[in-house]
């Protein structure tokens, strides 16, 4: 990306721009490409190496300056060091149309892998191929946001092709032992019990009540809750597997 400069200002190559709208005006900082990213996840840390200059602009592509009084405005008595900061913690990054293409598309398949990974069939509790899952995507109308973890979308996108698709599908169930003193587990067996989905194994022993159940994932919390509250922590959960996956992959809580 080329920007255009003013014979007095450094000019700026390889831009990457962060952009935040506040106090009725747009402010703008500098980047070097693919480190802005690196600098919200805590990776760099010194901000030499992530602003191309420790200005701030009204117009990074224009080379303007923001003006004293505009930055007083919207941010008071700040440093420009700190409004840089403050700029690259919050604000936007602007991307071409190119790179915007290629990171969608890339968020779109890793939501796709995720969920292929956590749902199943719910006829046959087995793994639903990923283009199947990126056909039910389309036919639900999903779209990707920039800007967010695939992590962070998946749920949404789930309830989407449960509701707006044909694809039959759900979350594939946890494999988790409770294990729980027997002193405590009278009050809360049958709890424990009524969460799963499944019953796999239930021993009672001289010192310990244990159970291998199958649960949904969102009950996780629920017995988590309940180990904490009614057995006064002395009961815990072991996060096995998911129930369609193969042995060698583990949960995730």
């Amino acid at each position: 990306m080329r920007v255009n400069q003013p014979a007095n200002q450094i000019k700026l190559t390889n831009v990457a721009i962060v952009r935040l709208k506040k106090g009725g005006k747009r402010f703008e900082v500098a980047c070097y490409k693919n480190k802005i990213q690196e600098w919200r996840n805590g990776v760099e840390t010194d901000i030499d190496d992530v602003v191309q200059v420790n200005n701030v602009f009204v117009n990074v592509s224009k080379g303007e300056v923001a003006r004293s009084e505009d930055l007083k405005k919207a941010f008071g008595k700040a440093s420009t060091d700190a409004i840089v900061r403050e700029i690259l913690q919050r604000g936007e990054i602007q991307i071409g149309e190119k790179e915007r293409e290629h990171e969608l598309s890339t968020l779109w398949k890793e939501i796709a892998t995720l969920i292929s990974e956590k749902c199943v069939d719910p006829d046959t509790d087995r793994p639903i191929p990923v283009g199947m899952i990126e056909k039910a995507m389309h036919e639900a109308g999903f779209s990707v946001k920039s800007g967010k973890s695939a992590k962070s979308q998946t749920s949404e996108c789930i309830k989407l092709i449960q509701t707006n698709s044909k694809l039959p599908i759900r979350r594939a169930r946890m494999r988790i032992k409770v294990i729980i003193p027997i002193a405590e587990s009278s009050a809360v067996k049958d709890k424990v019990l009524e969460s799963a989905d499944a019953v796999e194994e239930e021993i009672t022993g001289s010192a310990d009540w244990e159970a291998i159940l199958l649960i949904d994932p969102a009950q996780y919390r629920v017995l988590n809750d309940l180990m904490q509250h009614e057995t006064e922590g002395k009961g815990r959960i072991e996060t096995l597997l998911f129930a369609n996956v193969a042995s060698t992959s583990t949960a995730t809580a």
